[in-house]
C-alpha cells in the first residue's frame, strides 16, 4: 500500500473503543482515505502559495518603503546650526501642539533653471508658511510670511561658515544669508514661536505632487496669458495640471493687481484646493493612488532628522487626517506697505502679536474670505483681531477673526 495513503488514512480502529471504521484496504473505506489525501495535500499547496504571496507582497512592500524612505533628504546643518543658538531660541508652551515651517526654495540651479537664471546655485525663500498643528490635532492654521516684509535677521552662518551680521532687513533675505538655520531663527525671533520642525520643497516637487493627484481645480475670474509663468489659461473653473499649477502660484504681473498679497492668497487658496482634493477623493486610502502621492512628495522635501523618514511623516499625517476641512484655514500675518518703501511690507501692531501669541498658546484663530473680512472690519470699527488674550466679566474673549480660507472653501462661488 502507498505510504501517503496508509499515513493520511489514520491509525486503525481501536476495537476496545467501540470503533466502525472499515479496515485501510476495504474497498468500502478507500474513497474517503484517498479525498481526505487529496485535501490535505490541496490545503499544503494552498498554504504555500499563500505563503510565497505574502513574502513577495512583503518584499514588494519592503522594497517600495525603502525607496520611499530613501528620497527624503535629511537637513544635518541646521540641526547643528540652531543647536549653537539654543539658549536663544523660545520654549515650546503647549505639549502636543506642533509648529512646522514650510519653505518654498526658488533656486535656479540643476532642473530648476528653466524657471529663471540660474545665479550659481544662490536662492531665496520664494514662500514660506507657518503650520500650526492644534494639540488636539482638531485644527490646522497656516500662517504665510511675506517674503518682503522687513524683519530683524540675527547673525547667522552662511554656506562656507563665515558670520553675517545682525541687520534689517526683507524676510527672505535670510535664507539666502544663512539657509533654512537663520530663516527659522528669524521667524522665531518674530513670533516668539519655538519652531519645531521644518520642510523644505523646490518646483519641481510641487509640479510632482498636483500631477500625482491628476490635477487641482481652481476659479480663474480672468483670462492669463503669462509668458514668465509658462501659463496660458481662459477664466473660469479650471483643473491645472502640475506646470500650470507652479505658474499659477508665483506668477505676480499677469493676475490680479500684481502683488505679493494676492499671490500669496493664490498659494493658499491652492493649497487649500490640494488638501480637499487629497481628501476628498479618498487618495489617502487607496493604495495604488496614494504611493504616486507619497513618491512625488518625498522627493521633493528636505527635512529635519525629526522628520525624515516615512515612519515620522506617516504619523505627522495620521494625526491630521480626522481634520476637517473647513478647519484646515490659511492666512496672511497682518502686515501693510512698509512706511519708507512702499514695495516691501512692515507688520501691523498690535494685530500680528496678538496672532503670534494665539498661535504660541496653541489658542483657536477663525477666518473669513478677504470681502467678508472687509465688511466686517468696517462693521466693527477695525475691531476683527482685537480680541483680548484674557476674559471680561461677561465671559471668555471672542475667538478674532483674520482674512483668509479654509480647504473647504469653493473658490468659484466667493
Amino acid at each position: 500500500m502507498d505510504a501517503d495513503v496508509s499515513e493520511s488514512a489514520g491509525p486503525p480502529d481501536d476495537p476496545a473503543a467501540g470503533g466502525d471504521r472499515p479496515p485501510s484496504g476495504s474497498g468500502s473505506g478507500a474513497t474517503p482515505v484517498t479525498g481526505a489525501g487529496h485535501r490535505r495535500h490541496w490545503l499544503r499547496w494552498t498554504a504555500l502559495g499563500a505563503s510565497f504571496v505574502v513574502l513577495v507582497a512583503a518584499g514588494v512592500g519592503a522594497w517600495l518603503y525603502r525607496k520611499l524612505d530613501g528620497n527624503i533628504r535629511t537637513d544635518t546643518s541646521t540641526a547643528a546650526e540652531l543647536k549653537v543658538y539654543e539658549r536663544e531660541r523660545p520654549a515650546s508652551v503647549v505639549h502636543d501642539a506642533e509648529n512646522i515651517l514650510l519653505i518654498g526654495s526658488d533656486s535656479r540651479a540643476g532642473d530648476n533653471r528653466k524657471y529663471g537664471r540660474d545665479d550659481g546655485g544662490s536662492q531665496r525663500s520664494d514662500t514660506t508658511i507657518l503650520l500650526h498643528l492644534a494639540a488636539d490635532r482638531k485644527s490646522v492654521t497656516a500662517m504665510s510670511l511675506p517674503r518682503d516684509l522687513m524683519v530683524d535677521i540675527p547673525v547667522c552662518h552662511g554656506a562656507d561658515g563665515a558670520a553675517t551680521k545682525k541687520q534689517f532687513a526683507q524676510f527672505n533675505w535670510a535664507f539666502e544669508l544663512g539657509g533654512t538655520a537663520c530663516t527659522i531663527r528669524t521667524v522665531e525671533k518674530m513670533t516668539g514661536i519655538r519652531i519645531d520642525h521644518h520642510m523644505v520643497v523646490d518646483f519641481n516637487g510641487f509640479k510632482d505632487m498636483v500631477d500625482a493627484v491628476d490635477g487641482v481645480e481652481v476659479c480663474l475670474k480672468k483670462p492669463v496669458d503669462d509668458a514668465d509663468a509658462h501659463l496660458k489659461l481662459p477664466a473660469g473653473r479650471q483643473k491645472l495640471d502640475g506646470e500650470q499649477a507652479l505658474g499659477y502660484v508665483r506668477a505676480r504681473k499677469s493676475i490680479g493687481n500684481g502683488s505679493d498679497t494676492e499671490r500669496m492668497d493664490r498659494q493658499q487658496q491652492f493649497l487649500g484646493a490640494l488638501v480637499n482634493k487629497v481628501q476628498s477623493d479618498g487618495v489617502l486610502l487607496n493604495p495604488t493612488r496614494l504611493y504616486p502621492v507619497l513618491d512625488a512628495a518625498t522627493k521633493a522635501l528636505t527635512t529635519d532628522p525629526g522628520l525624515d523618514s516615512l515612519k515620522d511623516l506617516y504619523e505627522l499625517v495620521r494625526g491630521m487626517r480626522n481634520v476637517p476641512t473647513d478647519k484646515v484655514q490659511f492666512l496672511t500675518v497682518p502686515r501693510q506697505p512698509y512706511a519708507a518703501n512702499a514695495n516691501r511690507d512692515e507688520l501691523v501692531q498690535p494685530d500680528a502679536d496678538r496672532l503670534f501669541k494665539r498661535l504660541r498658546k496653541d489658542d483657536p484663530v477663525a477666518v473669513v474670505p478677504a470681502d467678508e473680512f472687509k465688511r466686517d472690519d468696517e462693521k466693527n470699527n477695525g475691531k476683527n483681531n482685537a480680541a483680548t488674550d484674557t476674559p471680561d466679566a461677561s465671559g471668555p474673549s471672542p475667538t478674532p477673526t483674520y482674512s483668509g480660507n479654509n480647504a473647504a472653501a469653493d473658490l468659484c462661488k466667493q
